[in-house]
Order: structure tokens, then C-alpha cells, then sequence
């Protein structure tokens, strides 16, 4: 009697999945805000190789002249140099550090854009009476899928957006 409770139950249980990176990359604005990390990314990306560079030559620099310098001058430009690769690091954490510039951008631009999607996601799998959605564009291996449980389509269609 239980087997058959089960089995029933699970044939009630319905499937489907989504390719939430299919969904993104039909979403005008998602694609907007993600160009405008990459350029910030790149802004950051820039001004740090500069300071690299700067440090670089100033590391040099010191190499070929440490062997006329005073202990005295040694010293105070390798306090330099130390001060210099601090700010650099630093710099460097807040641009790109987990709780950075670029992180706070993202979570302004895109994590809007993704909370619209998975409320839509939610919603259309409460009408639908699915148990369990899958995201084809996650680390999960599908080796199958039949597309007629594939609700990206109509996903986009609840965010306003056609495909």
C-alpha cells in the first residue's frame, strides 16, 4: 500500500527548467549594466596597472642604485617602495575585493534585474503546479532535456520581454 502511495505521489510531482542565462541574455537591461561592470571593471583594471608599472620603476630604479645609497637612503626607500605595494593592495581590495566597488555595482545593477527573474521563475511555477525547476545554465549536468519543460520562454514573456 505504501509503494503505491509513493509511486503515486511521485508521478504527481511535476518537473521543469529554465537557462537563466538564456533568460539574462534576452533582457535589454541586463545586457546594459553588464556593460557598464565590464567598464568599470576595465576603469580599475587600468588604474591598477598604472600604479604597477609605477612600482615597478620605482623597484628598479632602487635595484640599480641600491649599491650608492647610504643604509639611511636604503632604508627610507624601501619604506617607500613597502608604502607604495600597501596602497596598491589596498586599492586593489577595494575595487575588486568581495565586498568592493565592483561587488556593490553588481549587487546595484544586475541583482535587480535577477531577484525580477526568480519572483517570475517562482510565480510561474506556483501557476504551473511544479514541484521542482531546474537552471539548465547552472553547474547541474542535464544530459537530456525535452523542451516542452523548458519555461524560459514564458518566463521572459511574464517579464514583459519577447524572445
Amino acid at each position: 500500500m505504501f509503494l503505491a502511495i509513493s509511486a503515486g505521489v511521485s508521478y504527481a510531482q511535476k518537473y521543469a527548467y529554465v537557462d537563466t542565462q538564456y533568460i539574462l541574455d534576452n533582457i535589454p537591461s541586463y545586457k546594459s549594466a553588464q556593460d557598464q561592470l565590464d567598464k568599470f571593471s576595465q576603469q580599475y583594471q587600468k588604474e591598477l596597472e598604472t600604479i604597477h608599472a609605477e612600482l615597478d620603476k620605482m623597484y628598479k630604479d632602487f635595484q640599480s642604485e641600491v649599491v650608492l645609497l647610504s643604509d639611511d637612503m636604503k632604508r627610507k626607500r624601501e619604506d617607500i617602495i613597502i608604502t607604495k605595494e600597501k596602497e596598491y593592495k589596498k586599492l586593489q581590495r577595494q575595487y575588486f575585493g568581495a565586498e568592493g566597488d565592483l561587488f556593490q555595482k553588481r549587487q546595484g545593477l544586475i541583482k535587480p534585474i535577477q531577484d525580477d527573474v526568480f519572483k517570475a521563475i517562482q510565480e510561474l511555477s506556483e501557476q504551473g503546479g511544479y514541484s521542482i525547476v531546474f537552471d539548465k545554465a547552472g553547474s547541474l549536468s542535464m544530459i537530456y532535456t525535452n523542451s516542452k519543460y523548458d519555461l524560459s520562454d514564458q518566463i521572459l514573456q511574464k517579464l514583459g520581454y519577447k524572445n
